[in-house]
Order: structure tokens, then C-alpha cells, then sequence
């Protein structure tokens, strides 16, 4: 992609209000949760990392009201909860941010945070970040965007967390529905300046660089055939709707994810009410 300092989707961010109960749910699916951890104050926020390969879905619940996080009180109010926002990697986020204002978006930060981590084998360290956002009122179809700079990978992408029962390895794409998905494909690939991907069923894809994920837009009617089966109740009719996810065991995704699985054709998936608000889509590399 033209922005020199974005890789691709870093991490899928799910609100929660219930963060204990939205961790233990997900590892009834299937998969190996971090430790709880706790950001710096000013965050007032509390998360559980799902880590993947290259990629993660953050399970991130409000501890405390802060100005930080006044947007995700205001879409768990709206919603009851899900896939708020997604962060791409930034390589350098100060460099990051000057490329979005160069692009006419005024960015907000960067921002640099921290959460303790304890380490296997008892030692204890910490996770840095730095990280900056689009302007709030740049949603595409719901979904906010910020970039994040992992100053220490080695304490997020702990191997022993990256082995799930479900075989989870990666996020193939992010669903994003909307009841106008073409005028915010174009929305968002322009934000991160790159080209739209129609797609002849009316769906929209836009790729977020590199070998990352790829953002699927389309109507809930659209979601709803390619899943006959699957209840999509409590998803919102535009925002962030749910995850594909490659799996190297496609049966032991389904019997990892027990009575919730819904077989789909060459998918399993888990519907949003038993996925805290997102579609779970297992489907083999």
C-alpha cells in the first residue's frame, strides 16, 4: 500500500461489558486467552489478547471513565458490544500519523500506553505501545481505525498463547456490514490509499496490506445467504459484523467449539450471539 508506515491489520478490538465473563466465553470456543491485563490510567480500559500468528483480537473492556474511552462507552451503549474498531501496524506511529494529516486526516495522538505482562516462568515485564488514531468521525461502515506500534513484541506474541484448540492461525478477513457497502468500501480504502475489490455478488473487498487480512463489506441480507443457518441476531446493520478465521483442523475447530458451531458448508461458525457480538467463521487454510 502508498502509506510507507502501515503493514496491514494488526488486531480486531471486541468491547465487551462483562470482560471476565467475554474471556471465558471465547475459551469455551476454542481458544487460548492471555492473562487478564490492566492499560495505563489514562486508557481506563482492561483487556484479553486472542494471539494469532501475525495478528490478534483484543477483548477490551472499560474499568474506569476516562476521555480515552468515552467512544467505547458510547458504542457499548449503542450496541451492547463487539467489533469496535480495528488497529493496523504501524512501523513508526509518528511517522504513520504525519502520512494520514498529509492525507487530509488529522490524527489523534500518538499515544503511548503501557500494561504489565507476566511472562512464562514467573518473570514479569510489560507491553508497550504507541499508537495514534483516524479522526473519530471517520468510520467507515461503523469501524473505527487506529494504527499501533508494538515497542515489544516478544511480551504480546508469547508462543505458549498462540496454541488454541480450535487451531486458529489467523484472521483472513474482517466483515464489515453495511446498507451501503460500495460507498464505504471507497470510504475506507481511501483512508488507508488503496483500490476497491468489487466483488460480482455486490460485496466489496478492500485489502489492508501485505499478506494481512482483507476487509469484506456487505449488506446484512448478503451476510445472512452466505450463512442461511447461522442466527445473526444482535448484529448492528452497519459496523463491524465479524472474523473469518483460518484453522489448520477444520473438525477440531468444530469440536472445540462445541454446542455453538454451526456447520456451513466448508465453514463452521459460531453466531454472534454466543461470539460476545461477532461472527466467528472457522473455515481451513
Amino acid at each position: 500500500m502508498a502509506l510507507k508506515n502501515i503493514v496491514g491489520i494488526d488486531h480486531a478490538v471486541v468491547v465487551v461489558r462483562d470482560l471476565d465473563g467475554a474471556a471465558e466465553n471465547w475459551k469455551r470456543l476454542g481458544f487460548t486467552v492471555s492473562p487478564r491485563g490492566t492499560h495505563s490510567a489514562k486508557m481506563g480500559t482492561g483487556n484479553y489478547t486472542i494471539m494469532l500468528g501475525d495478528d490478534y483480537v483484543e477483548l477490551l473492556g472499560v474499568l474506569d471513565d476516562t476521555g480515552h474511552n468515552a467512544p467505547s462507552r458510547a458504542f457499548l451503549a449503542r450496541t451492547g458490544g463487539g467489533i469496535e474498531r480495528v488497529a493496523f501496524t504501524t512501523l513508526d506511529a509518528a511517522a504513520g500519523a504525519e502520512e494520514i494529516r498529509a492525507r487530509g486526516y488529522p490524527p489523534l495522538g500518538p499515544t503511548d500506553f503501557e500494561r504489565p505482562v507476566n511472562l512464562p516462568g514467573g518473570k514479569n515485564s510489560a507491553a508497550r505501545f504507541r499508537t495514534f488514531e483516524w479522526p473519530i468521525d471517520e468510520a467507515p461502515g461503523g469501524l473505527r481505525l487506529f494504527a499501533c506500534q508494538h515497542k515489544t513484541r516478544d511480551t504480546v506474541w508469547i508462543p505458549e498463547l498462540q496454541k488454541h484448540a480450535n487451531t486458529a492461525g489467523r484472521i483472513a478477513r474482517l466483515i464489515i456490514v453495511s446498507p451501503e457497502p460500495g460507498k464505504d468500501a471507497e470510504h475506507l480504502a481511501h483512508m488507508i490509499d488503496v483500490e476497491v475489490q468489487a466483488q460480482p455478488d455486490g460485496s466489496s473487498l478492500v485489502p489492508s496490506g501485505s499478506y494481512r487480512a482483507d476487509f469484506a463489506l456487505l449488506t446484512r441480507d448478503l451476510l445472512g445467504r452466505r450463512y442461511p443457518r447461522v442466527s445473526l441476531a444482535g448484529l448492528p446493520e452497519r459496523g463491524g459484523a465479524g472474523l473469518v478465521l483460518v484453522v489448520d483442523d477444520l473438525a477440531a475447530a468444530r469440536r472445540a467449539a462445541g454446542a455453538a458451531a454451526v456447520s456451513n458448508g466448508a465453514a463452521v461458525v459460531v453466531p454472534p450471539a454466543a461470539g460476545n457480538g461477532v461472527l466467528l467463521v472457522f473455515v481451513s487454510g
